[in-house]
């Protein structure tokens, strides 16, 4: 799942997107935008979809904007959060912590074409 997807080329996000494609992984891309990337409808992360079976959250969110999705994100119960550089926040990556949920602060795309993705 990718919080923040974008459906702009030269967002990181959109990168992630192209990325996971290419190495075989699936995504749901969720965002306050509209539009498609890659053929799927970005989902109202303001309708707060019901996903689930979600690995792993892929965040390109700031962390002013967090808070208000902490709840959401955490009850998707995703095995981990990538908090993507830009994104780290102390906070959430504890409450993760507490529920489990494995928080990494890394990047996406360096993951995946290093192989710990």
């Amino acid at each position: 799942m990718i919080i923040g997807a974008s459906n702009n080329p030269s967002r990181y996000a959109f990168m992630a997107a192209e990325m996971l494609t290419e190495y075989g992984h699936e995504f749901v891309p969720v965002s306050n935008k509209k539009g498609d990337v890659l053929g799927k409808t970005i989902l109202s992360i303001q309708e707060r979809p019901e996903i689930t079976g979600v690995d792993t959250v892929t965040l390109y969110l700031g962390p002013q904007h967090q808070p208000a999705w902490y709840d959401y994100i955490l009850s998707l119960k995703p095995k981990r959060i990538i908090f993507n550089p830009g994104t780290e926040n102390d906070e959430f990556e504890r409450l993760a912590r507490q529920r489990g949920i494995e928080p990494i602060e890394a990047c996406t795309l360096v993951m995946l074409r290093t192989g710990q993705y």
